[in-house]
């Protein structure tokens, strides 16, 4: 599902328009992005959680010409789905 065919089928669910939904999406990510920088973790009730995590700085090898480079220490998002949404999936 592609994000035009997810803002459709949730606007549909939500009686909105596509545009209005959209929006609100965006909104979403907007703040979860924001929090994530102030805080380290936000927790959605039924969904999950998410957490920034810090990489460290590590040595990797390309594969095509064989010369190693450093990769610098680095912020990933990670996600852990609760235990009622994995188990609405399975």
């Amino acid at each position: 599902m592609n994000n035009k065919e997810f803002i459709s089928e949730v606007a549909g669910k939500i009686a909105t328009t596509p545009q209005q939904c959209q929006k609100m999406v965006n909104e979403l990510a907007d703040t979860l992005a924001s929090v994530l920088e102030m805080d380290n973790e936000v927790v959605v009730a039924g969904l999950g959680s998410f957490e920034t995590r810090q990489k460290k700085e590590r040595v990797m090898v390309n594969p095509s010409t064989g010369k190693k480079m450093l990769v610098p220490p680095k912020v990933v998002i990670n996600f852990k789905m609760s235990s009622t949404y994995k188990s609405k999936i399975n």
